[in-house]
C-alpha cells in the first residue's frame, strides 16, 4: 500500500495467518508458498505493506545484525532496553506483537522499502542464507549479544509476525 491510503491498525487485523516457524527451513517453505501465490495471482496482503516491503523489512533486520544498525535504532532509551530484556525469553518463545511502532521513528520502523516481489524475495533469501551459515556479529541494540540460535529464533518470530499479513490464496 502507498502512504496515501489510510493506515490499518495492524494490532486489530483479524484475518492474519497464525504462523509458527521452528526452523529456517519452515520459513523458507512458507516463502515458497507465498511465491506460488504471487505467481498464481492469489496473494493478498491484509496489513499496510506490500509483500515487497515485508520481505525488504525482514531482510534489512537480518542484514543489520551483520552490517550495523542505522543510527535511529542503535541506541534505544535505557528503559526500553530494560523492559524488553525482561521480556526477551517470552518474545523468543511466544512471538512478537502486531501493531508495535518504534517510538521516535517516522512510520514506526525502518527497512520497509518498496521493492518488486522477486527482488525483495531474493534479498530475503540471501539474508536467510547468511543467517544460516554464520552467526551475526553486531550486538542487538535492545538485547545485546545473542547466541546464534537466539538470533535465528528472533528472526523466525519477526518473520511470523510480518508474513502472517500475507495470504497465498
Amino acid at each position: 500500500m502507498t502512504n496515501a491510503q489510510p493506515q490499518v491498525d495492524t494490532s486489530k487485523v483479524s484475518d492474519r495467518r497464525r504462523l509458527r516457524f521452528t526452523t529456517l527451513a519452515d520459513l523458507r517453505a512458507d516463502l515458497a508458498t507465498l511465491e506460488r501465490g504471487e505467481i498464481a495471482g492469489s496473494l493478498r496482503a491484509s496489513g499496510n505493506w506490500t509483500p515487497g516491503q515485508i520481505f525488504s523489512h525482514l531482510a534489512a533486520f537480518i542484514e543489520f545484525a551483520y552490517d550495523g544498525y542505522p543510527p535511529e535504532l542503535s541506541n534505544p532509551p535505557w528503559f526500553i532496553k530494560a523492559l524488553l530484556r525482561l521480556r526477551k525469553r517470552a518474545m523468543l518463545a511466544g512471538g512478537l506483537p502486531a501493531g508495535v511502532k518504534i517510538p521516535g521513528i517516522r512510520g514506526g520502523t525502518v527497512g520497509a522499502d518498496q521493492a518488486p516481489f522477486p527482488a525483495a524475495l531474493a534479498r530475503l533469501r540471501r539474508a536467510l542464507d547468511r543467517l544460516e551459515q554464520t552467526a551475526p556479529s553486531v550486538p542487538n541494540p535492545v538485547f545485546g549479544p545473542l547466541a546464534h540460535s537466539e538470533w535465528i529464533t528472533l528472526h523466525l518470530r519477526h518473520a511470523e509476525l510480518h508474513l502472517g499479513f500475507l495470504r497465498p490464496s
